[in-house]
């Protein structure tokens, strides 16, 4: 499925009815703020901008690299972009972006680690543009793959564009999460249920919630103006979790292989725009 094809098809202009009543609903009901015309401008600016951010990372994937090179690459590009990376001091965090290799799940900090031929690693990153954020990652393919992690991969990315398709007015938050459990457990595979999907745009973590598992027809409506991401975290192998001792590194219980996917999305009149349209 190609993300730009999504785009084409789904986009509709974004002038939801009577939005200022729906946008004081949902913020005394759900604590969520709707973003405005002028606030999609400017996170579409960031997401932008997050792309380019990991198309210049994806030109340095390669055996023998460290994640260190990585974080160094995030901070050149987004400073001489005039922008900030979020997770830098983020809730202590120590590096401007998370690398998460083979089996680790999510925020892993980039250090002398090694990139080996036949590694998978997730790459997260979150500008901070003209006050606004975007957030964004893909899992890479480090040289030649091997069986499971082609399959975990594919799984992945499947499972994010498929949670995409459930995002139109009137749906919920709930179809999102059944439809990527529906295929990842069809595939054999697990979906992470302690890490989630999150408001974004205002600030880095905002309301509401998006799991990545769950049952159709439950949760919070969507409505325009809403937006959020979508990142389903899927392991190869069961889906429990433990953090290492640097209370970061998010690891699987059973050593399987884990691959994400994410994007920014924003809820349109009929659809749905992806803030964040990689390939």
């Amino acid at each position: 499925m190609n993300y730009k094809k999504l785009k084409r098809r789904l986009k509709k202009p974004w002038q939801p009815y009577n939005f200022e009543k729906i946008k004081s609903q949902y913020a005394t009901l759900y604590n969520i703020r709707l973003k405005e015309k002028k606030d999609i401008i400017g996170i579409r600016k960031a997401g932008r901008l997050a792309v380019n951010l990991l198309n210049h990372i994806e030109e340095h994937i390669k055996p023998g690299i460290t994640t260190n090179y990585i974080n160094s690459l995030v901070e050149e590009f987004t400073k001489k972009n005039h922008a900030i990376s979020a997770p830098l001091n983020y809730n202590g965090f120590p590096k401007s972006v998370c690398t998460s290799i083979n089996d680790v799940i999510c925020h892993g900090i980039p250090d002398d680690t090694v990139l080996n031929d036949g590694d998978i690693v997730n790459v997260d990153v979150t500008p901070i543009l003209g006050g606004y954020y975007a957030d964004t990652n893909k899992t890479f393919f480090v040289g030649s793959p091997g069986k499971d992690a082609k399959k975990i991969v594919s799984v992945a990315r499947k499972c994010l564009q498929l949670g995409i398709l459930q995002v139109k007015p009137k749906n919920r938050i709930g179809d999102i999460g059944y439809a990527i459990q529906r295929y990842a457990e069809s595939q054999g595979c697990s979906v992470v249920r302690e890490y989630v999907g999150h408001g974004v745009g205002f600030e880095f973590h905002e309301p509401p919630q998006i799991p990545h598992y769950g049952k159709k027809g439950q949760g919070i409506p969507f409505v325009p103006g809403m937006v959020f991401t979508i990142e389903p975290m899927i392991n190869l192998g069961k889906h429990n979790l433990h953090v290492l001792s640097d209370n970061w590194t998010v690891v699987t219980d059973d050593g399987s292989l884990s691959a994400q996917f994410e994007q920014t999305i924003l809820v349109t009149n009929n659809g749905f725009e992806i803030l964040t349209p990689f390939d």
